[in-house]
């Protein structure tokens, strides 16, 4: 596979002329350091890093994967090498406060660098990834003994964290939950079960691995009520927040996986395992959520990671790649045959990977962006519109998100012909790591009933129509130039489908409950088409609006922006026309046959 570049450029258009980002940043109180040479330095950097020290880790941490050995989990080579040049140079501690030795930069800083990680070398950027949601539980619901024994390593990366949900028999349903956690005199508590599916959850990288864990109490109610959340480190701490004995938590095996072998997935098992409550007793699933949502945004950010990948081996591919001539006469006339890309059906390929790449790098960035308000000193008002924003788009952003970057790595594949099934390229690894996302915190189906059921329908419409409310300010500043009236009249006239069809599928499920199950993947899928078209939106006006300017010395780039925007109106946005086909069917011919009369 070609060699991965992280796109800095059009990071710094999303950032810098989208999102107006230092900006937005200087008026948060707290970051006003944030500036443009700050921010282009901090990727810069970043950018280095991940293409000389990640980049050539991904293939060959496929290769090898990790190793188990009687609970000694060891990475691939060199993957303990780059962490530890990661910490060295302070990645790991750049958006965490200061208090416990952060740099204190807007929690989006470490979303970029999540993203380029991520694109280099997901298996790798796992283990730092999961991290960051684990530091995030412990500041927003520990105690104070408890924040300072676990977020000075956290944040500076000499400790790791996981998430501890999943059960052999307990999946997405978290009220089955049996993993028990029993008190003892000192107020700590004694913790048994098996828990499976631990990314990064045992490795050769760190010292010790915080572990959050989900787990009852022996008076607990019965379902997600009666769950609490526990810190159990792998090494107990010392009172002088050194590292002490080994805890009764244990690595039993690693899975062998369809990707992302450089990652360790393992099944820990808790053996009267030190925990310590974290919150109020059977809040356990409230705390856990601070830790969840950090989750689906981070998965979110792989289907755009892989969906950058894709496109990049492609498109190196497409234009070296020699077979047959174009249909409307030769290209190069000097060569056997023309390149690829001069085919059409390569360029629609081709300009699907990039309109989902670049498109969700702006949802990304527009995410992370709601984030950094909702941290930050801001009134409680722009916290409040940020945090109704933020529910509304997460499960838009990791479902959509995550099922485009398949298809952009299936693309990729495909791009490819036979030579995208050979490992040697990479195209087959990208696919087969990006196949987990759709899955990861929840899968597509549990984000759909998450949008549709409770963001949509519990808030009786209101976070949709906030949503809206944006699409339609911006509609209104730019009804006025000829060049987007296109793209203007497309959204106002989806929106105003948006809640027709919401108010259809609503209605419908007052009288059918399965009504909602129904439409909700088609429905949410239908909304996130409807929200890169919003992204795109932007990225066209921003565009337009650099080439009119007389001192504008990249009109290739940003022709491509305009280009690739009317693609994406063209060509992707009317797969929405089908979704409200597949909505207005309803649940009766989901339903109709008896669970009894399936067979083989």
């Amino acid at each position: 596979m070609a060699d991965i570049k992280i796109p800095l450029r059009d990071m710094r258009f999303s950032l810098h002329e989208v999102h107006n980002y230092c900006e937005a940043s200087n008026r948060l109180g707290g970051y006003e350091e944030v500036g443009a040479d700050l921010l282009d330095a901090i990727l810069e950097e970043a950018a280095k890093f991940v293409e000389q020290e990640l980049a050539p880790l991904n293939q060959s941490g496929d290769q090898q994967g990790c190793q188990w050995d009687d609970g000694v989990v060891t990475t691939p080579d060199g993957f303990k090498e780059a962490y530890a040049k990661y910490v060295e140079g302070g990645w790991a501690s750049l958006s965490a406060a200061p208090d416990f030795g952060g740099q204190g930069l807007p929690p989006s800083m470490a979303t970029l660098v999540s993203e380029m990680s991520g694109t280099a070398n997901w298996a790798w950027a796992m283990y730092p990834g999961l991290s960051h949601g684990a530091h995030a539980t412990i500041t927003a619901h520990g105690t104070d003994e408890q924040k300072n024994t676990y977020l000075g390593p956290l944040t500076s990366g000499e400790w790791t964290g996981t998430m501890c949900l999943t059960e052999p028999h307990c999946g997405t349903d978290l009220g089955m939950l049996r993993t028990r956690a029993e008190p003892n005199d000192d107020g700590t508590y004694a913790l048994h079960g098996t828990k499976i599916f631990i990314s990064a959850g045992e490795h050769d990288m760190t010292d010790n691995i915080v572990h959050i864990v989900l787990a009852r109490l022996p008076d607990a109610p019965s379902g997600t009520r009666g769950i609490s959340l526990f810190i159990v480190p792998k090494m107990l701490p010392t009172a002088d927040g050194g590292i002490g004995e080994r805890n009764g938590v244990a690595c039993g095996s690693i899975e062998h996986k369809m990707g992302i072998h450089g990652n360790a997935t393992c099944v820990l098992n808790f053996d009267g395992a030190t925990g310590y409550l974290i919150g109020a007793p059977n809040r356990g699933l409230n705390c856990m959520f601070t830790f969840m949502n950090a989750a689906r945004l981070g998965t979110a950010l792989q289907g755009l990671a892989h969906a950058e990948a894709g496109f990049q081996g492609s498109l190196t591919y497409a234009r070296e790649r020699l077979q047959m001539r174009s249909s409307s006469g030769r290209k190069h006339p000097d060569k056997p045959a023309d390149p690829i890309i001069v085919h059409p059906d390569v360029r629609r390929m081709l300009l699907t990977q990039k309109a989902f790449a670049e498109g969700g790098r702006l949802l990304v960035h527009t995410l992370a962006m709601s984030v950094d308000v909702i941290e930050s000193n801001a009134s409680d008002e722009d916290k409040g519109k940020a945090d109704q924003r933020l529910a509304f788009l997460t499960p838009i952003a990791k479902a959509f998100l995550t099922e485009t970057g398949f298809e952009s790595a299936n693309l990729g594949l495909q791009i490819f012909g036979g030579h995208g099934f050979i490992q040697e390229w990479g195209m087959e690894q990208n696919v087969r790591d990006c196949r987990i996302a759709m899955l990861y915190e929840g899968t597509t189906g549990i984000q759909a009933l998450d949008l549709l059921g409770r963001k949509v329908v519990g808030s009786q419409g209101g976070l949709l129509r906030q949503f809206i409310a944006e699409i339609d300010e911006f509609c209104e500043q730019h009804k006025d130039n000829r060049n987007m009236a296109n793209i203007v009249a497309t959204l106002e006239a989806q929106c105003e489908e948006w809640q027709r069809v919401t108010t259809q599928v609503t209605m419908r499920a007052m009288s059918d409950a399965d009504e909602i199950g129904a439409a909700s993947v088609d429905y949410l899928m239908y909304s996130g088409y409807i929200v890169l078209a919003f992204m795109w939106a932007k990225a066209s006006a921003t565009a337009q609006e650099a080439l009119q300017r007389d001192d504008c010395s990249e009109h290739e780039f940003y022709e491509a922006k305009i280009a690739t925007a009317e693609f994406y109106y063209d060509k992707l946005l009317p797969r929405t026309r089908t979704l409200v086909a597949t909505m207005e069917t309803g649940a009766d011919s989901l339903m109709a046959l008896k669970a009894e009369h399936f067979s083989f």
